[in-house]
């Protein structure tokens, strides 16, 4: 139920992308400023997302989502009907710093009710609301807005908001202990301390590098297909479904594999975006490579979610606080592959973003890499748990042998 949120608010966030040009005649604005609101709605999530996250801490996690759902409605309502840049900055603030929260405390409630060996899994099905936003939701809301105005698309998202959180009430269910005022403070202080961990902080640079990567190039898939590979406009939304569908792929197959294998995951996955980053960069004008390419990163870009969610939580905890300080360094890689990658564009051309994703997506790799010597980050407790077993095995048989040698010597002295 927690994914259905997710791809409402997914399904806002993009859904301006899809309805640019409509909104700028109807606001009377260029299309650039509208672009500002792509850009706002990421900002409100990586700074306003935790701070709603904080005053919500001491409710119940589906109690807190209810409320959140309320506040990601009204935002959305007054995006319907707005007459004004204005009011439509206004809605787009309130919308994102809402569906920051709703990550966060979502994802955290996903991993309390299940087992550890299960968080991966479980962060997965979570995050498949974000894989099919990508998908289904850009479509959906630029075909409603094209065929009933843009006003209809924002509609449209209240309606599944307003569903989503009817399946909430219904189904999500809240952890033990979960919203006491013990908890809350404890939460409060743990959770802020975590924030002193490098293995944490090593987490949160590699997610931000790795979306960052990702994004560097998912950006500007639409004008580097047309202007450099050649493909019509027409055939472009094809080729854009094609990746959302790699991307729900991905996701599935990381989350199988998240759990048990977390460190070596993001490795492999980062290492692989790289190559076709890399890839889609030099072959950018040969169409069936670039398509090769193009849905190379979406098998391994943002579907390393449930990877870096398990990372991040062994490394810190499973709290709201945590995630949704996660979740707003994940954003701040949208805005880091996005808006640098929009800056090199005027000086070096199209392909200047998919190289920036190569070079980040290598330098995600140097933030992984340290956390290959912690046994917990790499597969859980149960693996470090082997591991110290393992590493013991000489000591224990060392101290038998000693204790045997010595009740040997003892043995005559009792005769």
């Amino acid at each position: 139920m927690i994914a259905v949120g997710i791809f409402a608010m997914t399904t806002s966030e993009f859904a301006v992308a899809g309805l640019m040009p409509q909104l700028a005649v109807a606001l009377g604005v260029s299309v650039e400023q509208i672009g500002y609101l792509v850009t706002v709605f990421a900002v409100a999530m990586t700074v306003g997302g935790p701070a709603l996250t904080i005053l919500l801490l001491r409710l119940p996690p589906k109690r807190a989502l209810m409320v959140i759902f309320g506040i990601f409605l009204v935002g959305n309502l007054l995006a319907a009907v707005s007459t004004s840049y204005a009011a439509m900055m206004v809605a787009r603030v309130i919308s994102g710093v809402a569906a920051q929260a709703f990550f966060g405390i979502g994802i955290s409630l996903s991993a309390r009710t299940v087992e550890e060996s299960m968080r991966g899994r479980a962060s997965g099905v979570a995050m498949n609301g974000l894989m099919l936003g990508t998908l289904l939701g850009l479509p959906l809301a630029t075909f409603v807005g094209g065929q009933l105005g843009w006003r209809a698309a924002f509609w449209v998202i209240s309606v599944i908001t307003v569903l989503a959180a009817l399946l909430t009430l219904a189904f999500v269910r809240n952890p033990d202990s979960a919203g006491t005022e013990e908890a809350a403070t404890l939460s409060m202080r743990d959770e802020l301390a975590v924030l002193r961990h490098p293995q944490f902080l090593l987490a949160l640079a590699s997610s931000t590098l790795i979306i960052g990567a990702t994004f560097s190039a998912f950006s500007f898939f639409t004008p580097v297909l047309t202007e450099i590979t050649g493909f019509s406009t027409t055939l472009v939304p094809v080729l854009l479904l094609a990746y959302g569908a790699a991307t729900v792929v991905g996701n599935m197959v990381v989350a199988r594999l998240a759990d048990r294998f977390t460190i070596s995951t993001l490795l492999t996955g980062t290492a692989l975006n790289a190559v076709f980053l890399a890839g889609f960069a030099l072959f950018t004008d040969v169409p069936p490579l670039a398509l090769v390419f193009m849905l190379g990163i979406g098998l391994v870009g943002v579907t390393m979610n449930p990877a870096m969610v398990v990372r991040a939580q062994r490394a810190g905890s499973t709290t709201p606080l945590v995630n949704t300080i996660h979740t707003s360094f994940i954003t701040l890689g949208v805005i880091l592959g996005s808006a640098v990658g929009s800056a090199l564009i005027p000086g070096f051309g199209l392909r200047a973003p998919i190289v920036l994703g190569v070079v980040l997506a290598v330098l995600a790799l140097g933030t992984i890499l340290p956390a290959l010597a912690n046994p917990s980050l790499r597969g859980g407790h149960k693996q470090a748990a082997a591991t110290i077993a393992v590493q013991q095995e000489p000591v224990i048989a060392a101290t038998n042998e000693l204790s045997e040698e010595t009740n040997t010597s003892r043995q005559p002295a009792r005769n």
